[in-house]
């Protein structure tokens, strides 16, 4: 399926991303696609480095990373909510809810791109939940289609059979944008950990080539297509 699934509407495009390079490992080929056809793209990264976990340094190191890989990109804003990074289990329910929310109600996006609900990190999943609040249909106004993207390292790392697998139904050719995908990757030294590692770009290719050869394109990326309105 290509990109006219997103073209029912033409309203801006969210993604959520637990912490800064996921939204580039599930679904920047996607990101660049859609920015280069016009559409506004926002990210939102729900959390941030703190100390004793990590450093100032790290953590000014890794939002530097980000914006340079947004701006490759094209997104036109980052949205930093900056909850705390793998401690989201200590955040009451009711303030990431909200946080999430008032940023979805805001933007007020046609389609939200949200981590899959099975992912072995616990941040993505609580991440997963909290868009879905944000998203709930008998809103005045809700983000009519919801994709969830897969995560290298995070998403096939789960235990089979135990929790949710990520069956996609929904490919986005990004065989012209492959390579910015991986250019925007590579911007995150302090997360490449390198071959044959998940989060490396020669995995980030071959995950791509085969979602593509699945519907026999030359690169794709994989959503599962959670809910979609139609006007």
């Amino acid at each position: 399926m290509s990109l006219d699934i997103f073209a029912s509407s033409t309203g801006p495009v969210l993604v959520i991303a637990p912490h800064p390079d996921d939204e580039i490992l599930g679904a920047g080929g996607t990101i660049a696609k859609l920015c280069k056809e016009g559409r506004e793209v926002h990210v939102c990264v729900v959390t941030s480095g703190r100390p004793p976990l990590f450093s100032p340094e790290q953590t000014q190191r890794v939002r530097e990373e980000t914006t340079a890989a947004h701006k490759g990109l094209g997104v036109k804003q980052t949205h930093w909510l900056g909850l705390p990074a793998a401690e989201l289990t200590e955040v009451p329910t009711r303030e990431l809810n909200g946080t999430l929310g008032k940023l979805v109600a805001e933007l007020a996006p046609s389609a939200l791109l949200i981590p899959h609900v099975g992912d072995i990190h616990i941040d993505h999943q609580l991440v997963h939940l909290a868009a879905m609040v944000s998203a709930r249909p008998h809103q005045e106004a809700f983000p009519p289609m919801i994709l969830a993207y897969e995560t290298l390292s995070e998403t096939n790392w789960n235990t089979p059979g135990a929790t949710a697998p990520f069956i996609p139904n929904v490919f986005v050719d990004i065989t012209d944008t492959l390579e910015d995908k991986l250019t925007a990757f590579a911007m995150f030294g302090s997360q490449d950990r390198g071959a044959p590692h998940e989060r490396s770009v020669p995995s980030l290719r071959a995950l791509a080539t085969l979602r593509g050869a699945t519907v026999h394109r030359h690169a794709a990326e994989a959503f599962i297509l959670i809910r979609h309105v139609g006007g």
